[in-house]
């Protein structure tokens, strides 16, 4: 289920068929295998679970499902156009054998 647009935290919500176990998930969608920008702070990100998709608009889209511990542990540190700090994750961070179409870290429903 998506959530409203520019809502805080998830992206959508993943939810078991009797809806006793939900999981908030922040999706980020990339064209291409580009660094998934993270913004000025590692502490504004919320959700636990994260899915980061490249080839998103073609007809063989890879997700990559990690956790927001990995994210936070992966994510760059340096400076970006306009000269302020900010943080991003790295395809070489993301784009692992052990992340890629990984749904059943999510865990049964």
């Amino acid at each position: 289920m998506p959530t409203v647009r520019n809502a805080r935290g998830a992206d959508l919500y993943a939810a078991s068929d009797d809806e006793t176990r939900v999981l908030p998930i922040q999706s980020k969608a990339l064209s291409k295998r580009v660094p998934v920008p993270l913004g000025n702070s590692l502490d504004n990100l919320r959700s636990y679970w994260w899915v980061v998709t490249i080839n998103a608009n073609s007809d063989l889209p890879t997700c990559y499902v990690l956790t927001l511990e990995e994210v936070k542990a992966a994510a760059h540190q340096g400076v970006n156009a306009a000269g302020k700090l900010s943080y991003w994750l790295q395809p070489k961070a993301y784009a692992t054998e052990a992340y890629r179409e990984a749904w059943d870290r999510l865990g049964s429903p």
